[in-house]
């Protein structure tokens, strides 16, 4: 058994992980960042829980970019085909459960 205080994890790099667990084709990871991410598409789904800090979701929808403010506690589910970008705000600690190998 491990406990963890994600407000005080910080990676040595921007989107740094720390490897929580792996359940069949899937991973859970503790992210740092203080840097905005890249625009992309997931080639499975994604779920995406700030738990310290804020993260503008930037999105396209029907052809517009549009932006969702996460805070802690907030969490967005990205299907596979959507494109995001995540954008600390300054910067975040955020748990991620996507396929293992996603981008």
């Amino acid at each position: 058994m491990r406990f963890h205080d994600a407000p005080d994890f910080t990676a040595d790099r921007p989107w740094g992980a720390l490897d929580l667990a792996a359940f069949d084709d899937a991973t859970v990871r503790l992210h740092w960042t203080d840097r905005p991410y890249h625009w992309h598409v997931n080639d499975g789904p994604e779920v995406f829980v700030v738990l310290d800090g804020a993260v503008d979701m930037h999105y396209r929808a029907d052809g517009e970019e549009r932006v969702e403010r996460l805070t802690p506690g907030r969490i967005c589910t990205v299907d596979p085909g959507d494109e995001h970008v995540a954008r600390p705000a300054p910067q975040a600690r955020i748990l991620v459960v996507e396929r293992r190998g996603s981008e």
